[in-house]
C-alpha cells in the first residue's frame, strides 16, 4: 500500500514533511532523514518514495536508504545532479518537504538465502545498503562488495560493515580498500571457492552490466535495481522503459529490481544518457538562481 502524506506542521491548512537530520556524505552525496511516519511502518528494503520540493517542483523519485519505524522517519540519500536535487540540499535541518510519497515499487527479495554477495557501486550504495541490511535480517550470510573512484567519495562504510560477514572496499584509483573494480573483487571471491545463492548488483548501468556478464560465466543468478534510469516513478512518462527478457517493461512499475542476465543493457545505456544534456542544464540554471539570491 502507498502513503499520501503530509504531516507534522501545518501552515495555512497545508502540511509537510519536515527535514530531521541533514548529513552531508561527500560533496555531492546527501543524506536526510525525513519524518513520515506512515511510510515508515510500511515501508521495505528495495522500495521507493516520491517528493515534491515545492508546490511548483517537479516529482522525483528516490530509493529509501533506511526507515526507522519506531522514530517514524524515512532515510533518503540523493546525488546533486539537477535542478531538484539541487533545489532539496539547499533545505535545512527543521525545513520541510511540500510532497512525499511512498512506499512505491516491488520490494527486494531477501527471504530464503543462505549467502548472497552485494555489489554496490558509487551513490548507489545508498540503494545496496538497505537491502544488505534486510539479507543479514532474514539470517543470510552477506559478503558486500562496495566501489568508488576513490577515497573522498566513500559513503556508507561503517553502516555496511555492520552488515556484512565479509566487506570489500575497492576504488579505482587505489586510494582506499583495493584497487580495481568491483568485479575484479566478485571474480577473487568466487575463484577462491565462495558459492554464492545470489548476486545483487546496484549502481552504475556500466557497473551492473560487467557483473553481469560474469556472474552468467559462473551460473549464478543475478538481480539488478534499475532505479538508475527511473525519472518519474509512476509509469507515466516512460523514461525508465527497458527490455527485459525481449518484453518491454517499466522499472518503477514492474521493478525496481529484475534478473539482470535477461536485462538489455545497452539499450538502457543509449536510452538514459539522452536526459544528461538537459539534466546539466536545469542544474546550472538553478545554481545561478541561487547565486543571485545570494549574491
Amino acid at each position: 500500500m502507498c502513503y499520501y502524506e503530509k504531516i507534522t506542521i501545518v501552515f495555512g491548512g497545508d502540511l509537510m514533511f519536515r527535514i530531521k537530520r541533514k548529513k552531508s556524505l561527500n560533496p555531492t552525496v546527501t543524506l536526510m532523514e525525513v519524518e513520515a511516519p506512515l511510510i515508515a511502518k510500511k515501508a521495505k528494503a528495495g522500495q521507493f518514495i516520491i517528493l515534491r520540493v515545492d508546490d511548483s517542483g517537479e516529482r522525483i523519485p528516490l530509493t529509501i536508504a533506511d526507515y526507522d519505524r519506531d522514530g517514524g522517519t524515512i532515510t533518503i540519500i540523493f546525488q546533486i545532479v539537477g535542478a531538484t536535487t539541487e533545489k532539496l540540499n539547499r533545505l535545512e535541518e527543521g525545513e520541510f518537504i511540500h510532497d512525499f510519497v511512498g512506499p512505491l515499487g516491488v520490494a527486494s527479495h531477501t527471504e530464503g538465502f543462505k549467502k548472497v554477495a552485494v555489489i554496490g557501486g558509487g551513490v548507489g550504495c545508498a540503494i545496496a545498503y538497505p537491502t544488505a541490511k534486510a539479507l543479514k535480517e532474514s539470517g543470510a550470510e552477506v559478503h558486500s562488495i562496495v566501489g568508488f573512484r576513490n577515497r573522498d567519495l566513500v559513503i556508507l562504510e561503517d553502516e555496511f560493515k555492520s552488515v556484512s560477514d565479509k566487506y570489500v572496499m575497492m576504488t579505482d584509483d587505489g586510494s582506499y580498500g583495493e584497487k580495481g573494480l568491483v568485479t575484479d573483487a566478485l571474480k577473487k571471491l568466487i575463484e577462491g571457492g565462495e558459492e554464492y545463492d545470489e548476486v545483487i548488483a546496484i549502481g552504475p548501468l556500466v557497473m551492473m552490466k560487467f557483473v553481469c556478464l560474469l556472474t552468467k560465466e559462473y551460473g549464478i543468478k543475478t538481480v539488478v535495481s534499475m532505479n538508475p534510469i527511473m525519472i518519474d516513478g509512476t509509469g507515466m512518462c516512460g523514461g525508465c522503459r527497458l527490455s527485459v527478457g525481449g518484453e518491454m517493461k517499466f522499472a518503477c512499475v514492474d521493478g525496481p529490481d529484475f534478473d539482470g542476465h535477461l536485462v538489455d543493457f545497452d539499450e538502457a545505456i543509449r536510452r538514459s544518457s539522452v536526459y544528461k544534456p538537459f539534466e546539466r542544464k536545469q542544474h546550472e540554471e538553478v545554481c545561478n538562481l541561487y547565486k543571485g539570491v545570494n549574491a
